[in-house]
Order: C-alpha cells, then sequence, then structure tokens
C-alpha cells in the first residue's frame, strides 16, 4: 500500500492532495498545527474513501514540529512513499513593515521544513527504489514579490537541484507552481480575491490533478493551466527590473 504525507493536508491545496490520494486508494498522513481540525479531515476521509488516515499535529516553524515530521518520514517500518511540502502562508504586508520575526517563521515553514523533511524522506525512498517528492511552490517564485516571492523561487531551485541529483534512481522530485487558486490562503493573506480577475483563479482539485499528470511525465517544475504557463514564459523574457516594478504594483493594488 502506497502511503503520502501531506503538510497543511486540511485546507487548499493540501486537503485537495489528501482528497485525490485517498479515492487512489493511497493511505495518509496528514500533518497540521490544529489536532481539531485534522481529527475532523481525517474522519471525514475515512467516512469518504475508506482510506487509513494518520494525523501528525506539528508546528513547521519550529525545530520540535519539524523533528516530528522527520522522524515519521524515517520510520523503516511505516514507509511514507510520497511526500508533498505543502504547508505554507503569505504575510499580507511589506517587509519594511513586517516583524522580522514573521519574516523568519515564513523561511522556516518554506524553506527550512521543505529542506528538511525531503533531507529525511529520500534516503528511505532511493533505498526502496521508489518515491516522489511533490513540493508546492507558487508562480510567484518566477515574480520578485517580498520574502514570500524569494521563498518559492528557493524552493523551485532547491526541487530541480535535487530532482537532477535522483536522475538515475526510481525516485522524483517536482515543484509545482500554481496561481491563484481558491482556498482559504489567499483570506489568511488579507487579500481581496474580488479584486483579482476570475480568469486568474484555479480550483484547487484541477491543480492537483496537472500536479500528478506532470509527476508521471517526469517533469521537475509544474505549472497548471495553459494560461499560468503563458505567464510564467513572458516573465522569463521581461527584463527583471520591468517584472519587479509591476509586481510591485499589482502588490500594492491587491
Amino acid at each position: 500500500m502506497t502511503t503520502a504525507l501531506i503538510t497543511g493536508g486540511t485546507a487548499g491545496i493540501g486537503r485537495a492532495f489528501a482528497e485525490k490520494f485517498a479515492m487512489l486508494g493511497y493511505d495518509l498522513v496528514l500533518v497540521a498545527r490544529d489536532q481539531e481540525r485534522l481529527d475532523d479531515c481525517a474522519i471525514r476521509l475515512r467516512r469518504q474513501s475508506g482510506a487509513t488516515v494518520e494525523t501528525l499535529s506539528a508546528d513547521l516553524a519550529t525545530t520540535e514540529g519539524r523533528a516530528a515530521v522527520e522522524e515519521r518520514l524515517a520510520d523503516p517500518v511505516r514507509p511514507v512513499d510520497i511526500l508533498v511540502n505543502n504547508a505554507g502562508f503569505a504575510l499580507g504586508s511589506s517587509f519594511r513593515r513586517t516583524p522580522v520575526e514573521d519574516e523568519e517563521r515564513l523561511l522556516d515553514v518554506h524553506v527550512r521544513a521543505v529542506l528538511r523533511l525531503t533531507h529525511a524522506a529520500l534516503p528511505g525512498m532511493v533505498e526502496r527504489g521508489k518515491g516522489s517528492v511533490i513540493n508546492v511552490a507558487s508562480v510567484a517564485a518566477f515574480v520578485p514579490r517580498g520574502t514570500y516571492s524569494a521563498a518559492k523561487a528557493w524552493v523551485v531551485a532547491f526541487s530541480e537541484s535535487v530532482a537532477a541529483e535522483l536522475v538515475g534512481t526510481d525516485v522524483r522530485c517536482m515543484a509545482l507552481c500554481p496561481g491563484f487558486a481558491h482556498t482559504e490562503f489567499h483570506e489568511r493573506a488579507n487579500i481581496n480575491e474580488g479584486e483579482i480577475p476570475k480568469w486568474m483563479w484555479l480550483n484547487a482539485p484541477d491543480v492537483v490533478d496537472a500536479a500528478i499528470e506532470d509527476l508521471r511525465k517526469g517533469l521537475t517544475v509544474s505549472v497548471p493551466s495553459a494560461r499560468y504557463k503563458i505567464l510564467v514564459g513572458a516573465s522569463k523574457l521581461v527584463p527583471r527590473r520591468l517584472a519587479t516594478r509591476v509586481s510591485r504594483s499589482v502588490s500594492k493594488r491587491w
């Protein structure tokens, strides 16, 4: 039986991953901070699909929380075959107005946790000759927009680097770069969804379907939907200074 561990697995894209893998017959390990939400999500998934769902309450912004998930990933008796590093948040304010402690917490979740959990999962996957790591980044990785954008750019570069190192094994690593998706993420970041054009919105289940298909194709970077593929491609052609100026203008408006 294949087991998938998903961080941030109770909401948004993480929840969509959990529902998809449960439907495919996978066992699940859901990681989040809120034990009550974890329990509610586990009960619902068990009822809907009959999946075996384990929960692990952990704050990935803390050393203790990361260590607990690392230990679960490295457990040889209960192997994890798919790791989805999905947990994350945005700060909703400019760099100079955000307390540096919040900036460090963002890096702990988006960078340090991704690095450490991937590092904990890979040895067992390579030894068993199978496994996949999906690191959820963002199209923001390709356009400068504060610490969040910088962290996601790191996730993309890190995932590509790990994927190159895994060539010759049957283990894969991929960065998933969605655009705006209907989740709690934007509400928590104080982003007014009504000010964002409707054509820019994606549905979380569609993002997950695209990710799984791209993983099967062997892609190292997945950008769901044709419209975002075009935007990402265009961003690589625009001078960096102009892209930064446009991004700043858009950030102020949204």
